[in-house]
């Protein structure tokens, strides 16, 4: 005789959670400035444009072979994923155990019993605050950054580039 109560499934290891959602971001970001449709994605993936969906929803976890693919094929270094990453990683992450220096048996022994170590964050490759990191899904942006990067001449977007720096005002 049911009562009426569904049991929630407990969440597993391997569902999707907020890396995968930043991750998901950072794809279509990519995706997007490239100017590619989600179906050429996938075409040149091997996959459906629903997986590339599900991939930048961050319903479904992107698994190694294929981060190294999506590298691959929007021309960015695995890390670009990883960008920004402290506003997304969940606050209860264990930090990652440094190796001790030396590597014999009782300096190893020693990481085990000891706090963890303090793990020094890489810099950021777009240091922006909140409200500047949404200029990034603009459409004026994305189209800004698809023109700039069709100038062919790499002197002239250089230029182009110090332009624009200087039409705004004076960094800090």
């Amino acid at each position: 005789m049911s009562t009426g109560h569904v049991k929630a499934e407990p969440k597993s290891a391997s569902a999707a959670g907020p890396v995968d959602v930043h991750v998901g971001n950072r794809i279509r970001l990519r995706r997007t400035l490239m100017g590619l449709s989600q179906e050429k994605l996938g075409e040149a993936l091997g996959l459906t444009f629903q997986q590339i969906q599900k991939y930048e929803r961050g319903a479904n976890r992107v698994g190694a072979s294929r981060l190294y693919d999506l590298a691959r094929v929007l021309d960015v270094p695995i890390g670009f994923f990883f960008d920004d990453m402290q506003d997304a990683a969940p606050k209860t992450a264990p930090a990652p155990i440094q190796p001790s220096v030396t590597t014999g048996f009782a300096e190893t022994q020693a990481t085990f019993g000891g706090p963890p170590r303090k793990v020094v964050q890489p810099p950021r490759l777009f240091d922006l605050p909140a409200d500047e990191a949404a200029l990034f899904s603009r459409r004026e942006t994305v189209d800004l950054v698809r023109s700039y990067y069709r100038i062919p001449d790499p002197s002239v977007r250089k230029r182009m580039l110090d332009l624009i720096r200087s039409l705004g005002p004076a960094e800090e």
